[in-house]
This record gives C-alpha cells, structure tokens and sequence, in this order.
C-alpha cells in the first residue's frame, strides 16, 4: 500500500477586520458584541509543491475599494508574509480554492504559473449571479468581479481544474470535500501531515461553537452571511464532523479569533502570524 504524502503546514494571517459583529457572521450570537476577526490563508509544502489554500487578497489604493467597504484596516500583502517563508510568486504550484469571496481568491492574478483547482459549481454560480439584473446585486457583494475575470483568464492557459464533487488525492494528500451553504460551491480541504489529518474550514465555520452548540448541546449553529441554504449549511457541518471523527483539534479555522492558540508562531510580521500546525 502506498504510504499517503504528508504535508507541511502554516496558517498565513494577513489581515484583520475591527470591531466586527459576531451576530454578521453565525445565527444566535446577538449578545456576543464584537471582536476583530483575523483573515488567513494555508501554505501546505510537501516536496518540489507549495500549495496555497485560498490566497488572500491585495489592498486596493482606492477608498472604495473591498477591504475598505468591509471594514479591514490592517493588512500585509501575502507575497510579503510568503517571502518571510522564502518564496516568490513562481513558486507557487497550486493554488485550491475553498470559495470565490474576495477575501479567499483576491490574490489568484499574482500567481502566474500556479495551477488553480476550484469547484465547477463555485465558479459557474458567479458567472451566473453576475449576469442576474441589478435588483440580486445582494448575491454577489463579497465577490470581486475582477477575480471572476482572472479565474477565465487562466482557465484559457489551462491552468484551472473544475472540480465536481469530492475528490480524494486531488493532489497526493490532498483532499476536497464539498460543502455548501456559505456559498453554492464551497469546499472544505482534508490534507494529511505527519501528525494525521487536518481539516481546512474554508468560510464553512467561523468558529467551532457551531459544531458544540451555543449551549454545548451539540446543537449545529448555522451561518448568517451565505448565499446557500441553512440545510445545506449543516449539513456541511455535519459532513466536516465526519472527517474530523468529532475531533475539534483537527480542525483549522481560517478565520479563528484565537489565532491558533497552541500552535508554534514561526514568525510575527506586523503583528500577523505566520503558524506552524503540527
């Protein structure tokens, strides 16, 4: 039997909203006030492969701009953070993708030579929702249409895989499990590393009281900003509860407001966290 490739990984953090309302983002936390919610990305290397999970995205100068409309002050470039880790641009081979929101892919147009690896159901419900008339416009505001623009780009270089459902070894140890519901085609990334499996949220949880309960009844708390149903929603999370066997230390939050408490800090840039998972 061949032994599964084991990967390396480091959760990128390279931007934090302020003042953010715990209520915006899961159902029933009205009385939790606020925080200011970290944003990151995955480097996962593994042999000649640096693979990116989601991206980031680069600040924009205008004040209209998505970090801005969104409230996201602090911020430093991810081909910064990936320099600290010795890595240009080029150097990146893979690139997959959790979701389409501009937080997750706004950076895909630095990667030139990256092959990218998104759901086929992601992508193609954005070319869709762009196309609807302006009254929908609610549909597509965390999403970037010029990140849509450069998704085609490289779909015309070959370099975009649609995937359609669950895939194993989509790369060696790398694994993509859909999971609907914060938007139409998001996925979640089982990936293995020498110390067994880790499960990559995408924006499918915010925070692991939506698998323990806002009681700690086991009562699945859905998301409040999504596209896709609640039903779907938990589903996904109890889909992502298979994988992780009920095992919360499994699972990688990217937006985690603890900032991956017991993790080795590699490096602080800024105040963000480069973060070894072992």
């Amino acid at each position: 039997m061949t032994r599964a490739a084991n990967w390396d990984l480091y959760v990128m953090e390279y931007a934090r909203s302020k003042n953010q309302p715990w209520v915006d983002l899961i159902s029933g936390m009205y009385k939790e006030g606020v925080m200011d919610l970290p944003f990151s990305f995955i480097l996962a290397q593994q042999g000649k492969r640096n693979l990116l999970i989601d991206t980031g995205f680069m600040q924009e100068s205008e004040p209209t701009g998505f970090s801005r409309k969104f409230g996201i002050p602090t911020w430093i470039s991810p081909l910064r953070l990936l320099a600290e880790m010795n890595l240009r641009a080029d150097d990146i081979t893979d690139i997959v993708l959790t979701h389409a929101h501009f937080d997750h892919m706004g950076s895909i147009a630095e990667f030139a030579h990256a092959h990218i690896y998104i759901q086929k159901s992601e992508l193609l419900c954005w070319y869709e929702m762009f196309a609807l008339p302006k009254r929908f416009a609610h549909l597509t505001m965390i999403v970037d249409p010029d990140n849509i623009r450069a998704a085609l780009d490289a779909s015309f270089q070959h370099r975009v895989t649609l995937v359609d459902g669950d895939k194993d070894n989509l790369l060696p140890g790398v694994h993509v499990r859909l999971g609907s519901g914060h938007t139409i085609g998001q996925q979640f990334v089982v990936i293995e590393t020498a110390a067994g499996r880790r499960v990559i949220s995408g924006d499918c949880v915010y925070s692991r009281r939506q698998f323990t309960g806002h009681n700690n009844d086991g009562v699945y708390a859905p998301l409040n900003n999504a596209v896709g149903s609640v039903w779907e929603q938990l589903k996904t999370i109890d889909r992502m509860n298979d994988e992780l066997g009920g095992d919360l230390d499994k699972l990688v939050i990217l937006h985690d407001i603890e900032r991956w408490k017991g993790h080795p800090v590699v490096k602080e840039v800024e105040g963000m966290r480069i973060v070894k998972l072992g």
